[in-house]
């Protein structure tokens, strides 16, 4: 008999047929409230979950007594209690890798455009309001040879050092709980404290996961040490930063502006003030959003579900107390 899959997440035609020709699915189009009303009658008979964006607790996985393994799609973990999935031996796998240089690449792309104001000078063009060569009230920051400041050195971190390092000749600096020699070797990258970090970097990046010690790592004092000329990019999680903190500091002119993926609460509320501000260019979450990073990771998922319901370790395990092989 095959197992019970609930799918929350939407996949490939391909992706799905193979889902299907080894468990029974049940697919959850949206997470409207008629979706969580029909995934709370799925959970009693599921024996995995493949989906994200979703904050599974206690609540809901205590109505799924056979759950064996969630498949997530995504590289961070922060929407999953790892210890009551262990404790119950609930298999916890994600998709790291193969987001890495997407992602890296949406960091450098609010890089350029917070730092040559391309979405406000472009919205000055739509508005057709480019009648003469633009003056100095609109001129930007240049981008090649500024010390890039990296706060968490994984895998996006080292994906963003190389596009500094190689592409723009940018110093680069790092904070991250150890040093990394070979990051250091291949990029010259420097290792400091993040105090340091925050006082010499021109463009300062956050590609570090949201955790009890990092959940709002940079607040009022860290934006106190920045520079007027620096700017703040974040491609991490939004619950790193102090969001009041961060308006406050570009409303006084503490640092020079931001170019934010990730938000406290998402999506950003149309009233926020960041989104009256020229100097933010905000984006949607889009980080690993294009059409082959994200069939990779749901192909990744797919993988780490099967193998799991297969009683073979997945590759990406999260939580490897929970695994009894």
């Amino acid at each position: 008999m095959k197992k019970h899959v609930v799918v929350y997440k939407a996949l490939s035609a391909q992706l799905m047929e193979r889902l299907q020709a080894q468990a029974q699915v049940t697919l959850i189009e949206r997470l409207d409230e008629q979706g969580l009303a029909q995934l709370r009658e799925a959970l009693p008979s599921a024996h995995g979950l493949l989906g994200a964006s979703l904050r599974l607790d206690a609540s809901l996985l205590d109505l799924a007594p056979h759950l064996e393994a969630i498949a997530s799609v995504s590289v961070g973990v922060d929407n999953y209690d790892i210890d009551y999935l262990t404790e119950r031996r609930i298999v916890l796998t994600n998709t790291p890798d193969v987001l890495t240089e997407t992602t890296a690449d949406t960091g450098f792309a609010l890089i350029l455009a917070t730092a040559r104001r391309v979405v406000e000078l472009a919205n000055l063009v739509r508005a057709g309001q480019w009648q003469q060569s633009i003056g100095a009230k609109h001129f930007g920051s240049d981008v090649h040879g500024k010390t890039l400041g990296i706060v968490g050195m994984g895998r996006i971190g080292e994906a963003l050092a190389q596009r500094g390092h190689f592409g723009f000749g940018m110093p680069v600096l790092y904070h991250s709980h150890s040093p990394k020699p070979a990051v250091e070797q291949r990029f010259g990258a420097r290792y400091c404290s993040l105090e340091t970090l925050l006082q010499q970097a021109d463009f300062i990046c956050l590609t570090l996961p949201l955790t009890a010690d990092t959940h709002g790592l940079i607040g009022a004092q860290a934006f106190a040490q920045m520079r007027p000329e620096s700017i703040f990019i974040n491609i991490s999680r939004g619950k790193v930063v102090d969001e009041a903190a961060l308006i406050e500091a570009l409303r006084n002119q503490k640092i020079r502006g931001a170019g934010l993926d990730v938000f406290e609460r998402e999506p950003l509320s149309t009233d926020s003030p960041l989104l009256q501000m020229d100097n933010v260019v905000a984006t949607p979450h889009m980080g690993s959003a294009t059409h082959e990073t994200r069939e990779a990771m749901a192909r990744c998922a797919v993988d780490n579900l099967l193998a799991a319901l297969a009683g073979e370790r997945p590759v990406n395990l999260v939580n490897a107390g929970a695994w009894i092989g």
